[in-house]
């Protein structure tokens, strides 16, 4: 009953301050009926007000003040107030009373009203509402223990506005947004807020008082789910890093805070902090053992960031290891970890059909957790982890990318090393680059808190050693400096000197040696098929290539032989500079065996390697082919030797002054250029166009037909690959041969039947090949004979480019779409440009 008869006599009153306020002109009455009304808002206050009437005034009727304060707005009857009195009484109204009630309304209002002098005002309330700490305020009063429950709908709609606050205004003031609004000050800022209110709750249980992290971890949900987990965690991580370094209430408080975020938004969250926290030992500080409370965060840690995504760096991942690693409850979920590593890893579907990065992210992931392992779980899992060593190398081993294979070499090594630490151990020979020695550094233990990585040293530290360097350092020694007396030296120095002897010049000596080279190319093939001296075998090598071009009739005479035996050559004394002799003289000899070669690429007894190097050969000559003819020995303008001063002939016509002193000066000047120093090129015939057909068609001939050693469509898919690479580059050599529509036709019939292979490499090579095809086929014949594939290719390679795994066949894919559409465009504004002369 008494409660019925204060929440009357609250309405009455404030029923009577707002009829007041809606009809008074007076100033004093305004400000006096403002002043009570802030009074229900000011525990201060000598006005005679129970604590009750001010919460039930709060409860009930400050919503509904603040919406008449916001409706008298467009009758402008702030205008008989002073500022002072508009910004201490007005704007009191909404910094004084319950936060979350005063911040819905000033929301509701910014998003629902036009562009007016009211709406400036109420914005400049909401900037000063964020400067004043109210959002503090409001977030404590959520923690608190008294505080009320609320609706389910109130609470989503009070999150919805802290959480899109930047959003909301900046569609409503944009171009005129507050900074403050802007997201890279609000979210720091209400980080600080989530930050300071942690600190409060902290104190409050140091007190025994209760307090609740519900609202606030929903609050840092909804913020990261939203995509602002970056701005969030930049504030937050330092600070708890730091207070959970040593205080044990802070770290409950964090471990809480984690659980009770919602299971929706639990990605959102733990994937921020991972990216944004500094080594393992603080996301254990931080996180706790959510990883085994939350199946949900079980799920995001162990399987979705180390085995489905791999945009994250390294430290990320170290991280995410190492908490595992951290505590005996979430060891078990390491040893998981690894059991799902290896098996991924050692797929042969998951390494053809995952993109390079993706496969390296797993196998840093695999070696971080190979590192961590003790001694007992190594014991444990050594059956998966040698079935994962050899039936992942070989997978591994078997791909056509460089980076794959030389990432399962280092994987195997370190497996190998850390299942037999006391047997021999396994070594690949591979080039070492940033990305090799990163993979090595996996197996290196974690670095303690606070250290500084190797790799990173402080600029304290730099200073110090350099400092010391310099103090220790003795000073530089002449190299007069001896343990002889100094008359001694002197001595020594006039008679043993040897400054006044000139060098003799010995650049032009050449080494003496046993064997000569051949002067003829029958000895030099006979020195290729029979000596057994190393030094005969490269002067013959090197003389190769010269002699089939300085003896054309003779060359073609022994170009078969001599290109066997140059095929079948292996590098069995270690020559230097063997494969690019060996490949000179094969290029040479190319023209007289084009077909030869072409036939034996799909013939019996040839090795993977030298079925490569035809292909190479064959694009290199095609290359040399297709460059036009150069005159080497042709002197230019500046090399001209200078002409002497000639006596004027008396039988000449005579000559003016100025010309006769015009001849003498140039005659006397030595240009070294004028103007341009060579002469335009002149056009000359491609030697490529007339046999372009000869070296294309026959390597289209059997490919479809597999052999015992070689099945060009089955497992030998590196050949594979460079085969359409180089059938698209002698399609690009032969640009404007009359051979060329019928060559882009028959190549487009042959890789389109491998546009789906599952070898990355064999899809760039594919994407190459089309590439050629757009660039060297004439627009008008590129519509007239490929018009029922265009549209077909056209579809593909718009799902190449958006869905492919390889990084490089997108691009390659959005590039022929380029070529294709300028193609179609000039071909549909120009459709008689063939036929102009």
């Amino acid at each position: 009953m008494e409660n019925s008869h204060k929440e009357a006599k609250v309405r009455l009153e404030v029923s009577q301050y707002i009829k007041s306020l809606s009809t008074s002109q007076d100033v004093q009455e305004v400000t006096d009926t403002l002043r009570k009304l802030v009074s229900y808002l000011d525990t201060e206050s000598h006005e005679e007000i129970s604590p009750s009437e001010r919460e039930e005034f709060n409860r009930t009727q400050y919503t509904g003040i603040l919406k008449f304060l916001l409706s008298n707005l467009k009758t402008n009857r702030l205008h008989i107030l002073t500022s002072a009195q508009c910004s201490e009484l007005w704007d009191g109204m909404f910094l004084r009373g319950p936060p979350d009630q005063a911040l819905l309304v000033l929301m509701d209002y910014i998003v629902s009203s036009s562009p007016s002098a009211g709406l400036d005002k109420v914005v400049g309330v909401l900037e000063r509402y964020l400067q004043s700490g109210r959002l503090a305020a409001l977030l404590w009063s959520r923690c608190q223990g008294s505080f009320s429950p609320d609706s389910p709908q109130l609470r989503e709609t009070l999150l919805g506005r802290l959480v899109s606050l930047p959003d909301l205004t900046a569609n409503r003031l944009h171009p005129h947004n507050r900074p403050l609004f802007l997201p890279d000050q609000y979210y720091p800022l209400l980080a600080r807020v989530l930050s300071t209110t942690l600190e409060r709750t902290c104190q409050a249980l140091r007190d025994k008082q209760d307090c609740s992290l519900s609202f606030v971890a929903q609050l840092l949900g909804k913020a990261c789910m939203q995509g602002h987990s970056e701005h969030m965690f930049k504030e937050l991580v330092p600070r708890l890093s730091t207070h959970t370094r040593s205080d044990m209430v802070w770290q409950r408080v964090c471990w809480r805070l984690m659980e009770d975020v919602p299971e929706r938004w639990m990605e959102s969250v733990v994937t921020g902090l991972v990216q944004a926290v500094e080594g393992p030992w603080a996301l254990s500080r931080i996180m706790g053992n959510i990883v085994v409370k939350n199946k949900k965060a079980q799920f995001v840690i162990t399987h979705k960031l180390l085995l489905l995504q791999y945009k994250y760096e390294t430290r990320a991942v170290r991280s995410l290891v190492g908490y595992l690693a951290q505590d005996r409850e979430r060891r078990p979920l390491l040893v998981q970890v690894l059991r799902s590593l290896c098996q991924t890893w050692a797929n042969s579907s998951a390494v053809r059909h995952t993109p390079v990065e993706q496969q390296l992210y797993l196998s840093r992931a695999l070696l971080l957790c190979l590192g961590l392992l003790s001694e007992s779980e190594l014991q444990e899992l050594r059956p998966e982890l040698l079935q994962c060593m050899l039936g992942g190398m070989q997978c591994h081993l078997d791909s056509s990318v460089v980076r794959v294979r030389r990432a399962g070499m280092i994987v195997g090594e370190c497996l190998s090393a850390r299942l037999d630490a006391g047997g021999p151990r396994l070594k690949f020979q591979y080039e070492e680059d940033e990305e090799a020695r990163e993979l090595l550094s996996m197996m290196e233990p974690l670095p303690a808190e606070g250290a500084v990585p190797h790799d990173r040293p402080s600029p304290l530290q730099n200073n110090q050693r350099s400092e010391t360097k310099e103090r220790s350092s003795p000073e530089v020694i002449t190299p007069q400096t001896s343990s002889l007396p100094p008359a001694d030296q002197d001595c020594d120095s006039e008679l043993d000197s040897d400054d006044d002897l000139t060098p003799y010049d010995m650049s032009e000596d050449k080494e003496m040696t046993k064997a000569t080279p051949p002067l003829y190319l029958r000895d030099c093939l006979e020195a290729l098929l029979t000596s057994e001296d190393p030094e005969k075998v490269e002067l013959s090598l090197r003389a190769a290539a010269g002699l089939v071009r300085k003896n054309v009739s003779t060359a073609r005479e022994v170009s078969v032989q001599l290109t066997k035996v140059l095929l079948h050559l292996e590098n069995k004394y270690n020559l230097p500079g063997f494969l690019s002799q060996r490949q000179a003289a094969m290029i040479a000899l190319t023209d007289m065996v084009t077909e030869f070669l072409t036939t034996e690429f799909y013939s019996l007894n040839y090795s993977l390697r030298q079925r490569l190097d035809i292909l190479e050969v064959l694009a290199l000559s095609a290359q040399e082919l297709s460059e036009p003819i150069t005159e080497k020995n042709r002197p230019t303008q500046g090399n001209q030797p200078v002409s002497t001063v000639m006596p004027l002939d008396p039988s000449d016509a005579p000559l003016h002054w100025q010309k006769v002193v015009e001849r003498r000066i140039q005659s006397k000047t030595r240009r070294f250029a004028k103007g341009v120093a060579q002469p335009p090129a002149s056009a000359c015939p491609n030697r490529f166009a007339p046999v372009a057909g000869f070296f294309f068609f026959p390597l289209l001939r059997s490919y479809d037909r597999p052999q015992v050693t070689f099945d060009l469509l089955g497992s030998d898919h590196l050949v594979l690959g460079r085969l359409i690479h180089t059938l698209g580059l002698l399609m690009h050599l032969a640009v404007n041969a009359p051979v060329a529509t019928q060559m882009g036709r028959s190549l487009l019939d042959f890789v389109w039947a491998v546009r789906y292979h599952a070898d990355q490499v064999v899809r760039r090579g594919v994407l190459f090949a089309i590439c050629s095809v757009f660039l060297s086929m004439p627009n008008p014949n590129l519509l007239s004979e490929l018009s029922d594939h265009l549209l077909e290719t056209r579809a593909w390679l718009a799902d190449v480019a958006e869905r492919d795994p390889d990084s490089d066949c997108r691009s390659l894919a959005m590039q022929c779409l380029v070529m294709l559409e300028k193609s179609l465009k000039a071909g549909l504004e120009h459709p008689t440009m063939a036929l102009q002369p």
